[in-house]
């Protein structure tokens, strides 16, 4: 005789809804582990001419990161060295461009723990670039990439003593589908 089901297991199989919920109580929060997406060999194009790849985990400093290179063509200009922490933060650790890396002793935070909702703030710092993100809305968008209700993101930027504002538009386990820059222009996701 087999002991019977605990009591958790029996509401998974019945109700997926409330064993969500079970879990949240339980104090282990259903977030995906690519909320913020880093496989190996993800790709987004988008319609600036822009490819994002990300690349095989790698540890450089001791710190296990994940490289994202950013390539126009076949050629690629900057890769960023992007730490996922297991509290679910997403941190930038360094740039390697032109070959010269530019790795930072403070990194810069650029997602706290998911999920993400409408109000949430999160800054962070590497040296002298400072940065304020808030989750502003939801925005629902059709783009060549797809149809997505976008969680808005608001950054501030300061560096050299100057104030950048981009707009983000992004989707938990997709990543980013569209961008506003400082300057008013947009870049889509297409595939």
């Amino acid at each position: 005789m087999h002991a019977p089901a605990r009591p958790s297991a029996r509401v998974a199989r019945l109700f997926p809804l409330a064993a969500l919920l079970w879990q949240g109580a339980l104090g282990a929060p259903p977030v995906d582990t690519n909320y913020y997406p880093h496989r190996p060999g993800t790709r987004w194009t988008y319609s600036s001419g822009e490819t994002q790849v990300v690349g095989t985990p790698i540890t450089h400093r001791g710190v296990r990161v994940v490289p994202v290179s950013h390539q126009y063509g076949s050629t690629t200009y900057t890769q960023d060295l992007i730490e996922h922490r297991a509290d679910g933060s997403v941190w930038l650790r360094g740039v390697n461009a032109g070959g010269r890396l530019s790795w930072y002793a403070s990194p810069l935070n650029i997602y706290p723990p998911g999920p993400l909702s409408p109000g949430r703030s999160w800054t962070g710092s590497a040296g002298t670039l400072r940065t304020r993100s808030t989750v502003t809305g939801v925005t629902p968008l059709k783009l060549a990439g797809g149809t997505f209700n976008t969680l808005t993101i608001r950054t501030e930027t300061t560096a050299g003593g100057k104030v950048s504002v981009q707009t983000t538009y992004f989707v938990p386990t997709v990543g980013i589908v569209r961008y506003q820059t400082a300057d008013g222009s947009v870049i889509d996701l297409l595939r």
